[in-house]
């Protein structure tokens, strides 16, 4: 736990929440500034700042508690979707450097505007990130 990390103090209970579930290792709340109806966050009880600094256990059980939340929202709430966002950095979006896991009940025309225009990718493009990225 980081003493100055407001995800934190909510994860371990210390600052209080609107819990929709929780574990001995996440805890997963509403969202005070929601997208739409039941907007969750899931919060690890660990701190860890972004997707980059967390356990390969912790991510792994993460994503179990997205799927077991997610579908409790869908049915509870009769949504029609489900938008799992995950942000890592400012220019992402990230707003609280702490780990968490946005997911976002959708429902037909509610212009939570989780979306995006695709692009085209040129092979030049193409080419240049095959050439640049490499995965261990």
């Amino acid at each position: 736990m980081e003493d100055n990390c407001i995800f934190c103090k909510i994860a371990n209970g210390e600052i209080p929440s609107a819990t929709v579930y929780e574990d001995a290792e996440f805890r997963a709340i509403l969202d005070l500034g929601p997208a739409s109806k039941g907007h969750t966050l899931i919060l690890p009880k660990t701190h860890a700042a972004n997707l980059f600094e967390l356990p390969e256990e912790t991510a792994r059980k993460a994503i179990l508690v997205a799927k077991k939340v997610g579908k409790a929202l869908v049915e509870g709430l009769d949504a029609d979707g489900l938008n799992v966002v995950q942000n890592n950095g400012a220019a992402a979006g990230q707003t609280v450097m702490h780990f968490h896991m946005h997911l976002i009940p959708r429902y037909d025309s509610d212009g939570a505007g989780v979306t995006w225009t695709p692009g085209n990718l040129s092979d030049e493009a193409k080419e240049e990130i095959l050439g640049r990225v490499k995965v261990d």
